[in-house]
């Protein structure tokens, strides 16, 4: 008999943080329930607010050390002692100079990544969302691509518009110039360091708004593949299965986090998915096994061992198996409580960092290299990146010390991109971009940001190889498809901040890298300025166990000159189970 409440079925526990069985406005009336306030307030002074201040004082502190300088050769110009006392003077504020430079440009750099640019993506994706609804919804594709381009045209210019009013604002506010005496009075400090800031962002937000708008409107707009290309006889083919979104769960009878009771429970959907490659794998071998980020569902780890018993059955497979992590990986603070947030200085987001570094390490970190961040070329495997970091990494994960934190922090810049070179210098390679935004706060977990130094490595790493085609992968999709979305939510709590200056950064190397990503747990394959861009879908999400589900296998050519063609993929099908099991 089957019981009336069955536990491998789930219960309404399940579906607490599910987006797909509660609307957002539930899940925001939830989160401003049970939010801590006393920790949304430090962390926001900590990523906003002292950023804010070092900002907004490094002008004033500036002037204040000019105007002693200056005081002291006044009074100071006879001898051969005043002199050098100036030189020592001058050298002490060069040196203090470049570091208070240094660290402005940092926290400038931060605000940046962290609500400039994420505030005029929002601006430019609520606009594109609010024509699109307005607009037919058979409109032509010229049309589409027109409305796309003046949104972000309009965006650019509003959002200057009112960076402009918010300085003039903040300008009768502001002071540039102060003395010794104006630090005595740390609360008038404080308000002017505040004003400044507003003022050198906003300045800073009109005329950058203005540049990213026209540059977006500008830019080409993304479209659906026309046709794939036609395979070349006798032509090598290079065969990519991509998986993405696989979202492991460390229970048996585990619901995911988005999808709850709406989607699979357990992992045996993708024990059917990998037994299935493995069979492709004997018929026909493949090159690469790639999955795109979001491996687990919440980057803890009894999720990342699950991983590793799940392929450790297939070690012909682990040989060619290369993954990135994804926003669930990293920064999803608690599974069931998505008000949940951690201080900057916790040491949990560095700990679900190095699982995923230690899992990546062991599975592939003997065939990935890292990229030398002085040279720009290939440095050395990731695996002899970790070792030298070997120490730090196993005091940390038993004490979390802030100290070895920071050190570490080194460690996880210089690990991406992660790039697997061709085998041949005509083959096939692979780089691997951390898309991941940092979030402390698992209800904006999903925004994405890809660093100016990763985007200039792929460039380098790219340029060093002249006959070989190249697959970029990151998680994030990097623009909108071309058709409408269901809902505003989708375009702006999953976007990556810097998508479009990222496409317009690798048209440079169109025709040589196709990007691949998840995410969205769609499949789409386009192009952008051609640019070559595939979507992949989600074996496991947005389907319960009885329904079917698929990936794909993408076959690829390397033509002359490191032209890479995409051939016509194959859809590989993975049906549900058809019955539950029913105790006696």
């Amino acid at each position: 008999m089957r019981p009336i409440v069955d536990p491998r079925d789930g219960d309404l526990e399940d579906d607490a943080s599910s987006t797909k069985s509660r609307t957002l406005i539930s899940l925001a009336g939830s989160l401003l329930a049970e939010i801590s306030f006393p920790k949304l307030l430090v962390a926001w002074t900590l990523l906003i607010g002292l950023p804010v201040l070092v900002v907004g004082l490094a002008p004033f502190l500036v002037s204040i050390w000019l105007q002693s300088v200056s005081a002291q050769a006044f009074v100071l110009y006879t001898g051969f002692g005043p002199p050098l006392i100036l030189i020592v003077l001058g050298f002490v504020g060069w040196w203090g100079g470049r570091r208070l430079w240094r660290l402005m440009e940092t926290n400038f750099w931060s605000l940046n990544a962290l609500a400039v640019q994420p505030g005029y993506a929002l601006a430019r994706e609520v606009l594109r969302h609010l024509v699109e609804r307005i607009l037919p919804s058979g409109m032509s594709q010229n049309a589409r691509d027109r409305s796309r381009s003046w949104s972000a045209a309009l965006a650019g210019l509003l959002v200057c518009l009112f960076s402009i009013w918010l300085a003039r604002q903040a300008w009768p506010y502001a002071r540039w110039t102060g003395t010794l005496a104006d630090l005595h009075f740390s609360s008038h400090v404080i308000m002017v360091a505040i004003f400044n800031s507003i003022v050198v962002l906003s300045i800073y937000v009109a005329i950058a708004a203005l540049a990213w708008g026209t540059a977006d409107a500008l830019m080409p707009q993304p479209r659906d593949l026309d046709a794939f290309a036609t395979r070349t006889p006798g032509a090598r083919v290079w065969r990519v299965v991509h998986l993405s979104d696989i979202h492991i769960v460390g229970e048996r009878y585990g619901f995911r986090i988005e999808s709850g009771r709406v989607g699979p429970s357990g992992n045996a959907r993708l024990q059917r998915a990998l037994a299935t490659i493995d069979r492709l794998d004997r018929e026909q071998p493949i090159d690469v096994l790639l999955v795109s980020g979001d491996v687990t569902d919440a980057g803890r780890s009894s999720e990342w061992a699950e991983f590793l018993d799940q392929l450790e059955p297939y070690p012909q497979l682990v040989e060619r198996l290369v993954a990135i992590p994804g926003n669930h990986d990293l920064n999803i603070v608690d599974r069931a409580n998505p008000a949940r947030l951690d201080l900057p200085t916790s040491p949990n987001r560095r700990l679900r960092q190095l699982r995923a570094l230690s899992t990546f390490a062991r599975l592939q970190g003997d065939r990935v290299r890292i990229v030398d961040a002085e040279t720009q070329h290939l440095g050395p495997p990731l695996a002899e990146l970790m070792e030298k970091y070997r120490s730090d990494i196993e005091h940390f994960v038993d004490s979390g010390a802030v100290g070895v934190s920071i050190r570490l922090e080194n460690l996880w810049t210089a690990a991406y991109p992660m790039v697997l070179p061709p085998s041949t210098p005509d083959g096939l390679g692979v780089i691997l971009v951390n898309s991941n935004a940092e979030s402390h706060f698992s209800f904006t977990n999903a925004l994405g940001l890809v660093s100016r130094d990763q985007t200039r490595a792929v460039e380098s790493v790219i340029a060093d190889f002249p006959d070989a085609g190249w697959v970029l992968s990151l998680h994030h999709h990097v623009v909108e498809y071309p058709r409408a979305a269901k809902s505003l939510s989708e375009r702006v709590g999953t976007a990556l901040a810097n998508g479009t200056w990222f496409v317009r950064r690798m048209l440079g190397v169109a025709g040589r890298a196709v990007m691949m990503h998840g995410h969205r747990h769609v499949d789409w394959i386009g192009t952008c300025g051609g640019l070559l861009i595939v979507s992949a879908p989600s074996p496991v999400m947005n389907a319960r166990d009885s329904d079917d589900t698929y990936f794909y296998v993408h076959n690829f050519e390397v033509r002359p000159g490191g032209r890479i063609a995409l051939l016509k993929p194959d859809r590989i099908d993975l049906p549900g189970e058809r019955a539950s099991p029913v105790l006696p």
